[in-house]
């Protein structure tokens, strides 16, 4: 990424600051990612992006159709999201991709100010299993929403992400079944790999399209100028209405006020091969051959018991870039986002918290809590009391079953904050734990000391 010219910034604070911490140019910005600390194999840093900074290790909540299930995006901020993951398989179908172009992409139509990550679709057309049909070309699928019949391929997945403007979008690849033999590791791994080049060549014919104006970027106040940004991201107002809103001047498409075209999205490959470590080396250096600035690990969590994970994660990130971020995509538990960044992972995705939180089931420092069981009715106590969340602070055990009993709407919205909040300050102690040198390993104990 380029930097400008002076060894040193004075902008802003007046003071002397090295530029390869917090000076940066204006041109030519899609992603930087930053090592700040690096212990035996867990390493602590920044993800830069055009929509703000993000404090890595990170676990990203999954908002599939533009909205993480029963949170506004305000309180997402509150709780100190710094990224969020969108599915477009999903935003394609409803409401559409041309819907959320004309509409700034998903920063502008979720109001959501921060950096956004979506999944090509590809593990979402996967699970449709005997609603889609696999070709070289891509693959056609049925709708589970109304059976119509649609066409996936490399270059359509591309052209969809940069319509919906995320700043980190994946590569389409083939998400594999378990289990499988050798001779279809092999296929799909091949497959795979093709769809990668095919990802990367339309990518980079038309990164520029993505549906930006200048407002919706950050330190935009003063073209050229170096930016210092947050930890948390976005420099500015951003509130629906106001000026750094990013609403669309009337009568003129995106395409047309877009200012800063060079600031671009990035293309993370994905490294498959199955639960077979040979074809995960294999992928895995020929997904680097083809280069990109970041790279995921997919293809997990479909079935296969949670040792092999580790097993295939363990051997996989050896043959990955030190100097890359590090995506491992659908894991996992609270233990296990703490044993994969331990390992040196770097960002990390899934529907538990949220999902869970549906159903009743909390997480705590105490362990895992049924909130629907009879024994919580009388129960006066906050539902983690080593947890400074806004729902441990106001609400008892007792409250929170009686709303998940009654069927209550708020029992969802309770539920899903405070598991998503005891994800995110996980996180946070892990990043403190590396940032100390300590073991990561060691920080499940610290879940049931009391907070700060």
């Amino acid at each position: 990424m380029a930097v400008c010219g002076a060894k040193f910034c004075n902008w802003r604070s007046g003071k002397r600051q090295p530029i390869s911490s917090r000076c940066y140019n204006s041109k030519q910005m899609s992603t930087e990612f930053v090592i700040e600390t690096a212990g035996k194999q867990a390493r602590a840093g920044r993800l830069i992006t055009p929509h703000g900074e993000i404090e890595t290790p990170v676990f990203m909540p999954v908002g599939t159709g533009a909205t993480v299930k029963a949170v506004p995006q305000d309180i997402l901020e509150e709780l100190g999201v710094q990224i969020l993951l969108g599915n477009t398989y999903h935003l394609y179908l409803r409401p559409g991709v041309e819907t959320v172009r004309n509409l700034g992409g998903l920063h502008g139509f979720m109001a959501w100010p921060r950096a956004i990550l979506t999944d090509s679709g590809g593990f979402q057309v996967f699970s449709l299993n005997e609603l889609r049909r696999v070709t070289e070309d891509g693959v056609t699928f049925r709708s589970h929403l109304d059976g119509s019949s649609h066409f996936f391929t490399p270059e359509s997945a591309m052209a969809a992400q940069i319509g919906l403007g995320a700043d980190i979008i994946m590569a389409f690849d083939e998400c594999m079944e378990y289990p499988a033999d050798p001779a279809r590791t092999r296929t799909s791994m091949e497959l795979t790999l093709r769809w990668a080049e095919r990802s990367k060549k339309y990518f980079e014919q038309h990164k520029h399209e993505v549906p930006w104006t200048g407002d919706d970027h950050v330190g935009t106040a003063a073209p050229g100028c170096p930016v210092e940004r947050s930890s948390m991201g976005f420099d500015g107002g951003t509130a629906v209405g106001g000026e750094k809103s990013g609403l669309r001047p009337e009568g003129q498409p995106w395409a047309a006020v877009s200012t800063l075209p060079e600031k671009t999205q990035s293309l993370f490959g994905i490294v498959q091969g199955g639960m077979d470590l040979d074809l995960r080396k294999e992928s895995a250096e020929r997904t680097i051959e083809i280069g990109f600035p970041g790279y995921a690990i997919g293809g997990l969590s479909v079935g296969e018991p949670r040792e092999r994970t580790r097993e295939v994660v363990e051997a996989t990130l050896q043959y990955l870039p030190t100097d890359k971020p590090r995506y491992l995509m659908g894991v996992g538990t609270p233990e296990e986002i703490v044993e994969y960044a331990s390992l040196g992972i770097d960002m990390m995705d899934c529907v538990l918290p949220t999902r869970a939180a549906r159903h009743g089931l909390l997480f705590t420092s105490e362990g895992k809590i049924s909130i629907k069981q009879a024994r919580y009715t009388n129960d006066a106590g906050p539902l983690d009391p080593n947890c400074g969340c806004r729902v441990c602070r106001r609400y008892s055990r007792a409250y929170l079953r009686h709303l998940y009993a009654s069927n209550e709407v708020l029992a969802q919205v309770l539920n899903t904050l405070h598991n998503l909040s005891f994800y995110l300050d996980t996180m946070r102690r892990v990043r403190h734990s590396i940032r100390l040198g300590e073991e990561s390993r060691f920080l499940s104990g610290l879940w049931s000391q009391p907070k700060p």
